[in-house]
């Protein structure tokens, strides 16, 4: 009981962090002049902060370290309130709205899924969409590697909460030997990556307005758009190329990118597995996707179908989700081959969704080790990525954890058959929210959106980007006997 009143005083001072991000939408409510807008988001504020503050002031006595079991608690915990208190401002600008929409759209912010179930984005009031993006922005990096930063000050340790949360199987490696300067040197890179991607934008033609928010989904690769049209509505070559250099920065592991710009230089890229591999999957798949459209006849020249293949390929393999044309009216075999490449291609430690490159080239070198050990029995064949051994308890974990990745996609996919959807849209549903890629194929395609969905279907596509983004594990672990016993 008392590490439980732990785990809510760790959620009440996180609501009162969390209520601090509604700063920037209640700013943009003051430039456009709009009282009705800005009251919302103040009584949004002052909820989320009160409420939090109620939560951290009845449980202060029981603060202290948690343990790995509450620390799971916790993120699940965070993961689950937040995105209801983030629909507060939703629901009172948006009176059509359920809140069963609301919580989609707030959970697809922060998991930096980028799926939506809104329409009429032109006109959608700046400080809502300065809201919707914000999400995604402070999902990119984990909203929790934030609190990990801030809560050491307020007497609450971070270590454990920091480990169920990073993403990828090697998650004790740290870059400083304290867990808050950690996350801070992240948050510092992610800002300033964040900040050179609004003045690139900014400078290619967009307003302040579309600048701040691309670059906010771009770099948390969660695929909100200001407009229904997504970056299609633009019409650039240079805003697509632009987007493009920053989703590839932001599906590199942001470790690497700190080592690189501490040392001041390129090799902690080349030192990275992940970073070659993802890059170079990418950018083969990019010329062979346009070779195969343009051979199809789907655009008239290579360098068009080069343009359009390189855009949308980044994005949906990245799990950003932008779209620039409707590439569901491509050949299957095109936006298919995006589909996977969104389950494998993201590196741990980005922000991006998905199985992660490290467990794809584990998985990889170890079907090598099986074929060796066919014909030499008896040989040793350690794992190496990189360089380095891979001990054997992170090959079985990685193993375990895409057993449930394949099941999870399944169940959901057959719970979404039983409800009346048909096979595209319901796996590529299923598949787009557990990688947090946005947009499927089918009824939920980059054409349409997910308005569409029953509220059944609705909330088994939210609750497949919650698992999705907490990697599996954190969650579902929840359900088991072994995690409720003393």
């Amino acid at each position: 009981m008392k590490r439980a009143l732990t785990v809510v005083h760790a959620l009440g001072l996180m609501l009162v962090v969390f209520s601090i991000a509604y700063v920037m939408p209640v700013i943009a409510a003051v430039i456009e002049g709009d009282r009705s807008i800005l009251l919302d988001f103040l009584l949004a504020m002052a909820w989320t902060a009160a409420l939090g503050f109620l939560m951290w002031l009845l449980t202060r006595r029981y603060k202290g370290e948690l343990s790995i079991r509450h620390g799971y608690l916790l993120v699940v915990g965070m993961w689950t309130a937040m995105p209801a208190f983030a629909t507060i401002p939703l629901l009172l600008a948006l009176p059509g709205l359920s809140f069963t929409d609301a919580y989609f759209e707030t959970m697809s912010g922060l998991t930096t899924t980028g799926a939506t179930v809104l329409v009429g984005l032109d006109d959608l009031h700046p400080a809502l969409n300065i809201w919707r993006h914000e999400l995604n922005w402070l999902g990119g990096l984990g909203i929790i590697v934030l609190a990990v930063a801030i809560l050491p000050l307020l007497g609450i340790g971070g270590r454990q909460l920091f480990k169920a949360e990073t993403p990828g199987p090697m998650k004790d490696s740290a870059l400083t030997p304290r867990i808050a300067e950690t996350a801070r040197n992240l948050w510092i890179v992610y800002v300033g990556i964040t900040l050179l991607c609004i003045t690139a934008l900014k400078l290619a033609g967009m307003s302040w307005l579309d600048a701040v928010c691309h670059s906010f989904s771009a770099m948390g690769l969660g695929g909100f758009s200001t407009h229904d049209a997504s970056i299609g509505y633009f019409d650039s070559p240079l805003i697509e190329f632009i987007l493009i250099v920053f989703m590839l920065i932001a599906v590199i592991n942001f470790a690497t990118h700190f080592l690189a710009i501490r040392a001041r230089s390129a090799s902690a890229y080349r030192d990275d597995p992940e970073a070659f591999s993802s890059l170079r999957i990418i950018l083969v798949s990019c010329v062979g996707i346009a070779f195969f459209l343009w051979w199809q006849g789907v655009y008239p020249s290579f360098w068009t179908a080069l343009r359009h293949a390189s855009f949308n390929l980044v994005s949906i393999a990245t799990s950003s989700g932008y779209a620039s044309v409707d590439y569901a009216q491509w050949p299957i075999f095109a936006p298919l081959w995006m589909m996977l490449l969104t389950a494998t291609v993201a590196s741990a430690g980005s922000t991006g969704g998905g199985i992660k490159m490290i467990r794809t080239l584990v998985l990889f070198k170890q079907a090598g080790r099986e074929f060796l050990k066919l014909l030499h029995p008896a040989v040793v064949n350690p794992l190496k990525i990189g360089g380095h051994a891979v001990a054997n308890n992170i090959v079985f974990s990685v193993l375990g954890f895409i057993f449930l990745y394949f099941m999870t996609i399944a169940t959901f996919t057959f719970v979404l058959l039983i409800s009346g959807m048909d096979f595209i849209s319901a796996f590529t549903a299923v598949l787009a929210s557990v990688n947090n890629c946005g947009p499927g194929l089918g009824t939920v395609g980059p054409a349409s959106n997910y308005q569409g969905l029953n509220d059944f279907q609705t909330w088994v596509c939210t609750s497949a980007m919650l698992i999705g983004r907490l990697e599996i594990f954190t969650v579902l672990i929840l359900f088991t006997p072994h995690f409720w016993r003393r």
